[in-house]
C-alpha cells in the first residue's frame, strides 16, 4: 500500500485598538503574501522544522494602530473579533515589506509559522510595523462527523470538476470520489486522536501513518492519500485551504484517487479547537 501525504495547519489570536482604514496598502498587502508564501514552503525555524501550511486570511479587524501600546483583547471586543487567541509582532525600522519580511524570518517566525493561526492583519506608519495573527472562535453549526465528511465530499468533487493549478503542477478535472465508509471511520478516529492529544500531524501518538491505519482497519487498497486540517470550523473553509496549499491541493486532484472518507472531531481544550481528517484512496 502506498501513502501520498499532505499537510494542512491553522492558527490566530491577538488583540489591539482598530483602525477603520479602506483597502490595503501595497506594502501591507505584500507582506500579507510574503507570509504566506513562506508558510506555504517546509521551513525550519531554530530546533524545529515546520510542514507547509495554509493561507493566512487578510482580516480587517486585525488591522490594529502600528505605533504605540495596544491591548489585544480590549482591541479584539471593540472590533467584534471572537478570538480564542491572538499574537501581535511589533516591527520598528524595515523601510518596505521586503525589509519586514526579512526581520520576521529572523526573529518571529515561530510566530509566523504557529499553525494555530488562521487570519492575519497589518498595517504600517512610517517604519512601524505591526502585524496581528488571531485564530478565532468555533462559530459554525456543525452536523454530526460523519455528514461533515459527506459535505466535504461534495466540496472536493466540485473542486476537481474543472483543471486546476496547484502551485507549479497542472491538473485536468478529475472524475468525482465516491465515499468509503471504512476510510470515514479511519479519518473520524485520527481527527479524534488529533483533537484529545492536541496535535496536528499524519502519524498518530502510536507512531502509526496513514497506510498502516487503512491496513489495519481492512481497506484493501492499494493507493491511500491523507489530507489534515484544524482550526476551521466549516467544510468550506477547509477545502479552501486545501486547495491554496500546492501539496494539498494536488492530493485532491489526484485523477489515481476513486474514493474518499472524511469527518471532524473537535475538543475545546487543544490549541486548534477543531481537527480534519480525509483519506484519499484507490481499490
Amino acid at each position: 500500500m502506498r501513502f501520498m501525504p499532505s499537510v494542512l495547519r491553522l492558527a490566530a489570536l491577538s488583540v489591539g485598538v482598530v483602525l477603520a482604514i479602506p483597502a490595503l496598502a501595497g506594502d501591507e498587502s505584500q507582506l500579507i503574501e510574503s507570509i504566506n508564501n513562506y508558510r506555504s514552503q517546509p521551513q525550519r525555524c531554530g530546533s524545529q522544522a515546520s510542514n507547509e501550511l495554509p493561507p493566512l486570511s487578510a482580516d480587517p479587524r486585525l488591522r490594529l494602530r502600528a505605533s504605540g501600546a495596544v491591548d489585544l483583547q480590549q482591541a479584539m471586543a471593540s472590533a467584534s473579533y471572537p478570538m480564542v487567541n491572538v499574537q501581535a509582532i511589533t516591527l520598528n525600522g524595515p523601510r518596505d515589506a521586503t525589509s519586514a519580511m526579512k526581520a520576521i524570518q529572523e526573529s518571529f517566525c515561530q510566530v509566523v509559522l504557529d499553525p494555530q493561526f488562521v487570519d492575519i492583519g497589518v498595517s504600517r506608519d512610517d517604519r512601524d510595523w505591526r502585524i496581528v495573527l488571531a485564530r478565532p472562535l468555533l462559530t459554525a453549526k456543525l452536523g454530526d462527523a460523519q455528514s461533515e465528511g459527506q459535505k466535504l465530499l461534495n466540496e472536493i468533487n466540485v473542486a476537481r470538476s474543472q483543471p486546476r493549478q496547484c502551485g507549479g503542477q497542472a491538473f485536468s478535472a478529475a472524475a468525482p470520489l465516491a465515499w468509503n465508509a471504512t476510510l470515514g471511520t479511519i479519518s473520524q478516529d485520527h481527527s479524534r486522536n488529533m483533537a484529545n492529544n492536541n496535535y496536528l500531524d499524519h502519524k498518530d501518538r502510536d507512531g502509526r501513518t496513514p497506510g498502516d491505519r487503512a491496513e489495519l482497519a481492512g481497506y484493501s487498497g492499494q493507493l491511500v492519500g491523507e489530507n489534515i486540517a484544524a482550526g476551521q470550523d466549516t467544510v468550506h473553509k477547509v477545502v479552501e485551504g486545501w486547495l491554496a496549499s500546492p501539496g494539498h491541493c494536488a492530493n485532491l486532484m489526484n485523477p489515481q484517487y476513486k474514493e474518499l472518507g472524511a469527518a471532524y472531531a473537535t475538543d475545546p481544550k487543544s490549541s486548534a479547537g477543531i481537527y480534519w481528517t480525509a483519506m484519499f484512496g484507490a481499490q
